[in-house]
C-alpha cells in the first residue's frame, strides 16, 4: 500500500492514508506531502471529503476488515472504493510490464530485476514488497517504458492482472487461508498465465514444469537442454557464485553472481532471463551482476551484538526457512563470506507467522528448524487470525524434537523474554539468524540498541 501511495504521489495525485505505525515509509510519504492519519478512525473520511473539490476514490488493501471504522464510512457516503489491486492493474496497463510471482524469492527477483534495468539508464517504475538498495526504497515512479512490480498471490488477486512479461520463480502450497489446495492456487497461477503477454517460468519447480497450461519460456540452474535461459554453478561460497550461462543451450559466457546462496543464484538467474526478454542485451545485463544486492529483510546483516553476529530474514515458510538455514551452514563453513567474523554455531530465532500456515505445514516447519544448533520459538505473530486448537509452539517443538531429540528448543512468551533468553542462552562466535514476516523483526534492533545502552 505504501508503495502504490509513493507512487501516486510522485504522479501529482492527492493522497491520504491511515496508518497506526509509523516507520520509515511512513516519513517517506509524509515528505511527499501525503496526508497520514496514526488511527483509523471514521472521521478521516469526513476530513478528506470535507477538504477534497474532486471525486474522493478509497483503495483497501485485503488486510481491512469489514468492521474497519473508515471503510465502513465510506460506505455510508457511497464513495467509490476499489481493492489495491485495481489501483496496480491500472499502472500496470500504462507502462510496459514485468510482473514477479510465485511463493518464494518474489522480491529479491524484483529487486534483481529492476537493479539490472536501472544500471542500464531505463529509469523504471517499481512498486515491490522490500526495500531496493540502489533507490532506498520500495517504490519510485520513473520516466522510462518499464514498470516492475511484485505481484501477491496471497488473497486471490493475481487474477486481475494482465502484463506483458510474467516471471513465476516457484509454486508451493501456501496462504491456507484463502487456498484449499495445491490445485486452487494453481488455477489463480494459470489464469495469471493465461492473461500474460509473454510467461517466464522456472523449469525447476515441479509443480510450475508439470501444472502450467500456457506456453512458457523456461529457465534452469540444473540443466542446459529443453531450456531457454541456464546457468550451471560451478563453484559456490560464501561471497559469491560463478557458473556457465546458456541460452537456448548454447555456452555464452562465464558469469559470476555477487550474492552468496545458492536461492539467491536461482533468483538471479530469473531476473537475467526476465532483462533478456525485456530486449536488454547480455553485455548490458553482465555489466550490471557486480551491482545485484538483495533487498532489506533478506539475510541482512544487522550487526554485531556480544561478539555474535546478527542476520534478519523474512522466512516464514519452511521452504524459506531451509533455503535461509542452508546459505548460514555454506557462510559458517566457507573460507569466504561477506561476515565480518568467522561463526561456529547456528543459533535460529523463529517467529511462526498465522495459525493456518502452521496448522497446515507444521511438519515441513518442523523439518526445516530442526537444523538448528540452538532454537529460540517466538510468540505465534497471527495476522489476524484466531487462534487454532491444537495449534501452537509446543506442538511445533515436539514434531522437531522427533526430528532432532538432541536439539535444545526454548519457548518464549514475549519479544522481551526471546531478549533475556538469547542474552544467557547464546555463546560467543554464535550466528544469530532472526527469522519471520511478524515484528519479529524488531529484535535485531532492540539487541543492538541495549549493547550500545550497556
Amino acid at each position: 500500500m505504501s508503495g502504490l501511495a509513493m507512487v501516486l504521489a510522485q504522479r501529482g495525485y492527492s493522497v491520504s492514508g491511515s496508518d497506526t505505525a509509523d516507520n520509515i515509509f511512513i516519513k517517506k510519504l509524509k515528505a511527499l506531502n501525503v496526508e497520514i492519519f496514526n488511527n483509523q478512525k471514521a472521521i478521516n473520511i469526513n476530513q478528506i471529503t470535507k477538504n477534497q473539490t474532486k471525486d474522493v476514490l478509497i483503495i483497501v488493501s485485503s488486510a481491512i476488515s469489514e468492521m474497519n471504522e473508515e471503510l465502513q464510512s465510506a460506505q455510508k457516503q457511497k464513495l467509490k472504493i476499489l481493492h489495491r489491486s485495481d489501483i496496480l492493474s491500472y499502472l500496470i496497463r500504462e507502462k510496459k510490464s514485468i510482473l514477479i510471482a510465485g511463493s518464494h524469492g518474489k522480491t529479491t527477483t524484483s529487486t534483481l530485476i529492476t537493479t539490472l534495468i536501472a544500471k542500464n539508464n531505463y529509469d523504471p517504475t517499481l512498486i515491490i514488497g522490500g526495500i531496493v538498495p540502489i533507490y532506498k526504497n520500495n517504490s519510485y515512479s520513473g520516466k522510462g517504458k518499464f514498470l516492475i512490480a511484485e505481484i501477491d498471490e496471497s488473497d486471490g488477486s493475481i487474477t486481475k492482472y494482465n502484463g506483458d512479461i510474467a516471471i513465476l520463480t516457484n509454486i508451493e502450497l501456501d496462504h491456507t487461508d484463502y487456498y484449499q489446495d495445491l490445485n486452487s492456487l494453481m488455477e489463480s497461477v494459470n489464469l495469471f498465465a493465461k492473461n500474460s503477454q509473454l510467461v517466464i517460468a522456472n523449469y525447476d519447480c515441479p509443480n510450475l514444469k508439470e501444472q502450467l497450461s500456457s506456453k512458457a519460456i523456461w529457465w534452469s540452474t540444473k540443466t542446459f537442454e529443453e531450456v531457454e535461459f541456464a546457468a550451471i554453478p560451478i563453484a559456490i561460497n560464501g561471497v559469491e557464485t560463478t557458473a556457465k550461462y546458456y541460452e537456448k543451450g548454447e555456452f555464452i559466457d562465464q558469469i559470476t553472481i555477487s550474492l552468496p546462496g545458492l536461492h539467491n543464484f536461482k533468483n538471479a538467474i530469473a531476473a537475467i532471463a526476465a532483462s533478456r526478454c525485456a530486449g536488454l542485451n547480455f553485455k548490458e545485463i553482465k555489466n550490471g551482476l557486480a551491482s545485484l544486492e538483495s533487498p532489506k529483510r533478506r539475510f541482512e546483516f544487522k550487526g554485531i551484538w556480544d561478539n555474535k553476529q546478527i542476520i534478519d530474514d523474512y522466512a516464514h515458510h519452511p521452504t524459506e526457512i531451509r533455503e535461509t538455514i542452508s546459505m548460514a551452514r555454506l557462510l559458517i563453513n566457507s573460507k569466504k563470506s561477506f561476515l565480518p567474523i568467522k561463526s561456529k554455531r547456528l543459533v535460529i530465532i523463529f517467529q511462526p507467522h498465522r495459525y493456518s500456515r502452521l496448522r497446515d505445514l507444521m511438519r515441513d516447519f518442523a523439518s526445516s528448524l530442526s537444523k538448528a544448533d540452538l532454537l529460540l520459538l517466538a510468540p505465534i505473530y497471527s495476522a489476524g487470525e484466531l487462534p487454532i486448537e491444537g495449534v501452537n509452539n509446543e506442538k511445533l517443538k515436539e514434531l522437531i524434537l522427533e526430528k532432532n531429540p538432541s536439539l535444545c528448543i526454548l519457548n518464549s512468551t514475549s519479544i522481551l523474554d526471546i531478549k533475556n533468553l538469547i542474552k544467557s542462552k547464546s555463546e560467543p562466535h554464535d550466528l544469530v539468524l532472526i527469522m519471520g514476516a511478524g515484528d519479529i523483526t524488531k529484535l535485531s534492533k532492540e539487541l543492538l540498541k541495549d549493547q550500545l545502552t550497556n
